[in-house]
């Protein structure tokens, strides 16, 4: 047989890319520009950790708002005096507490009444206007119990000390008087005249309002400053069971022939729905997010195609030596996606971490939702891929020829 009649030798098939040699091959790029990939990484990197850190604060936030007010009861409504039919300022009975708490299902009663044009000030030498928005409250003798609050220094007051020119502060009325504890013969200016400070309150989760109140007994308040006994604001407690039934008939027992001047609201569903609200801010703190996130995609990018510029000679070189195009994609793919992962990894770490602290030094519970992990780092990775995958399809067009042309 002749030379020219032999067959011609079959082309070797390419040696198969195993994924060990695909990860040491994704690997050269990063680990030979460390700062290049790391500055790449950290777009990627604060775009995961804003999602991260965002729904995991607001998740955080909001059960540690619905364990306040598991804590503090359900069971809690209020009844204060509405609008009579002039739109004027309507009273409720002096009788409405103890109307209220012969209901079925009602296991406390408490109530206040404001003291119109009273003012309460350090001393008598500050200035009138500047009132801080204190209020003049007198107050039954169990209030504190039922408003879901407790004494933080001194104590609350009692048979005695409600006859007399007496106070308790409410814990924002305190901060705004500069007191934050009682010394033996503290006192106020109340309504031209001195009321010595019995105790001060913690803040009232559920009654805010109490919070920026100066707080005297009715006894008191009638003799010294002018109450005329009304209540404007009662405090109850019901069962647990029957707390819908109570609500329903609130307005009719507090004042019978004009029930429709009584407002009756019930505090928790306010902060229920603040619980429920808490992430209405959220999708503009994870539009910045995904803006971080694109701007890590365009670093990834820009570091892809100038990674196969200046790598063309190794590109030629592995086509010469019989890597083929699918071979050199998957190379530069799996770099890009590698280099997101790095980032998405560190972002996670770091929003995690942000999560932690700040709930921590609220007294929250950590609470991150696996949405928001697996959302980001998810997030990370399809970015990776679609910014490297340009970059490889072009480094995969080049011909051995091509790439060895020394630049």
């Amino acid at each position: 047989m002749t030379t020219a009649s032999r067959p011609a030798a079959a082309a070797p098939a390419p040696a198969r890319l195993r994924p060990a040699d695909l990860a040491g091959l994704a690997t050269i790029g990063l680990r030979t520009r460390k700062l290049r990939a790391a500055l790449s990484a950290l777009g990627i990197a604060i775009g995961t950790a804003a999602i991260v850190a965002v729904l995991g604060l607001a998740q955080s936030s909001q059960a540690g708002l619905l364990a306040e007010i598991s804590r503090l009861g359900t069971n809690l409504l209020t009844v204060t005096n509405g609008q009579n039919y002039l739109g004027q300022p309507a009273e409720l009975p002096e009788a409405a507490p103890g109307m209220i708490g012969q209901l079925p299902g009602v296991t406390a009663v408490q109530y206040t009444g404001t003291i119109s044009s009273t003012n309460a000030y350090r001393s008598p030498l500050i200035p009138p206007i500047d009132t801080n928005a204190l209020t003049v409250d007198a107050s039954s003798l169990g209030l504190p119990a039922a408003a879901g609050t407790s004494i933080a220094q001194g104590s609350y007051l009692n048979a005695a000390t409600a006859r007399e020119p007496d106070a308790v502060l409410g814990a924002g009325a305190a901060q705004l008087m500069g007191i934050d504890r009682i010394w033996p013969g503290e006192r106020i200016w109340v309504g031209g005249m001195w009321f010595y400070l019995a105790g001060i309150l913690k803040p009232a989760t559920l009654a805010s309002q109490i919070d920026t109140s100066v707080l005297v007994g009715f006894p008191a308040a009638e003799h010294y400053l002018g109450l005329d006994g009304h209540p404007s604001e009662i405090y109850l407690r019901a069962a647990n069971s029957q707390v819908t039934a109570v609500d329903n008939l609130l307005g009719t027992q507090a004042n019978p022939e004009n029930p429709s001047q009584v407002n009756v609201s019930q505090p928790s569903d306010a902060l229920t729905a603040q619980a429920d609200a808490a992430g209405a801010f959220d999708t503009l703190f994870l539009g910045l997010g995904a803006v971080a996130l694109l701007v890590g995609a365009v670093g990834v990018a820009n570091i892809m195609i100038i990674s196969v510029l200046e790598r063309r000679q190794e590109i030629g070189l592995r086509r010469a030596l019989g890597a083929t195009r699918g071979q050199i994609r998957a190379q530069f793919l799996a770099e890009a996606i590698l280099l997101a992962l790095a980032g998405g990894a560190a972002g996670d770490i770091a929003g995690a971490g942000a999560t932690a602290i700040y709930a921590h030094a609220k007294g929250w519970a950590i609470v991150i939702p696996p949405e928001a992990w697996a959302g980001g780092l998810g997030a990370a990775l399809l970015i990776g891929a679609i910014a490297g995958l340009v970059p490889a399809i072009r480094a995969a067009r080049l011909t051995p020829t091509q790439a060895l042309w020394t630049l």
